[in-house]
C-alpha cells in the first residue's frame, strides 16, 4: 500500500524510525472517515478507532503500542517512563531508551518530531497555532534535555490553504517581529500563515540548527485529513516515531 505511509526524510541515529500513517491504511473506518482514522474525539465510531490503532502495531512493526495524547492545543509535555496505557492530557511527549513510541493525531495542525543525536531520546509535539505560539516547541525541547536536538516538521496545512485573523498573526509578531515573514496580507484583518517558517523561527530561537520536512499541505493532499477541508467529520492521522 504505497499511498498508506509517508517517510520521513531525515539522517537520524539507526535507533530511531519514524513514519506518517496516512487515510489508506489498513483500517476499517467508513463514510467521511475511511478507512484509517486514528482520532478517538472525531466522531468516528470508537470501535472502528480502536480497531485502526491495534492494526497500527503490526503494520509497522511497533515494538509496543503508542502512547496517544489527548491533545488540547496547550504546552504540556508527557514524559514518558513506561508505558502505561494511560492517555495523558498534553500536547508533546518525550521518551528515554529502547523500545518507546510516541504518537501525535493531527488534520491540518503541525506535528514535529525530534531525535537527539546519540539516539536516546525522542520528542514528538502538537503543534496548532496556539500551542506553536504559547511555546510548545520550545518545551518539548527542553524536557527532552538532550544535545545535538534535531527536528522534522510532518504534515500541515500550507500556507496557500491556511487564512487566519488578525489574532493569529499578532500572538508571533507581538512576540518576535521577525514572524511577520510568515504572514501574507489577503483581505482586510486577515492574512495567509505559514506554520512551517514560524515553526522553523521557534525552533532556531533554542538552538534546534538540523531541521528537516515540510512543503506539506493537508488541505490539498487527499492522502491526509483536513478538518479545515472535511470539516467536524474529519479524521486524524498520525505522525509516529519510536526507538527500535
Amino acid at each position: 500500500m504505497p499511498r498508506s505511509w509517508i517517510r520521513p526524510e531525515w539522517t537520524v541515529p539507526d535507533t530511531i524510525d519514524a513514519t506518517v500513517a496516512t487515510r489508506h491504511g489498513p483500517g476499517v473506518s467508513s463514510g467521511a472517515y475511511a478507512r484509517f482514522n486514528l482520532g478517538l474525539r472525531s466522531g468516528d465510531a470508537v470501535d472502528a478507532v480502536r480497531a485502526n490503532r491495534a492494526a497500527l502495531v503490526p503494520a509497522l512493526g511497533l515494538p509496543e503500542a503508542p502512547l496517544w495524547l489527548r491533545q488540547v492545543h496547550g504546552t504540556q509535555v508527557a514524559e514518558v517512563v513506561p508505558a502505561d496505557g494511560d492517555e495523558p492530557e498534553a500536547d508533546a511527549a518525550v521518551a528515554r531508551g529502547p523500545g518507546r513510541v510516541l504518537a501525535i493525531l493531527t488534520a491540518d495542525c503541525l506535528p514535529v518530531l525530534f531525535a537527539s543525536a546519540d539516539g536516546e531520546t525522542i520528542g514528538a509535539a502538537h503543534a496548532g497555532w496556539r500551542g506553536l505560539a504559547a511555546g510548545v516547541l520550545a518545551r518539548t525541547v527542553e524536557h527532552m534535555a538532550a544535545s545535538g536536538v534535531q527536528a522534522w516538521l510532518g504534515p500541515a496545512i500550507g500556507m496557500a490553504s491556511y487564512e487566519v485573523g488578525e489574532e493569529v498573526r499578532a500572538a508571533f509578531v507581538d512576540a518576535h517581529a521577525d514572524a511577520a515573514a510568515a504572514f501574507v496580507a489577503t483581505r482586510p484583518g486577515h492574512w495567509l500563515c505559514d506554520l512551517y517558517a514560524l515553526a522553523r523561527l521557534k525552533l532556531a530561537a533554542v538552538g534546534v540548527e538540523r531541521i528537516s520536512g515540510g512543503g506539506f499541505d493537508t488541505f490539498r493532499d487527499d492522502r491526509l485529513y483536513s478538518y479545515r477541508r472535511d470539516g467536524a467529520a474529519s479524521g486524524r492521522f498520525a505522525t509516529l516515531i519510536w526507538t527500535r
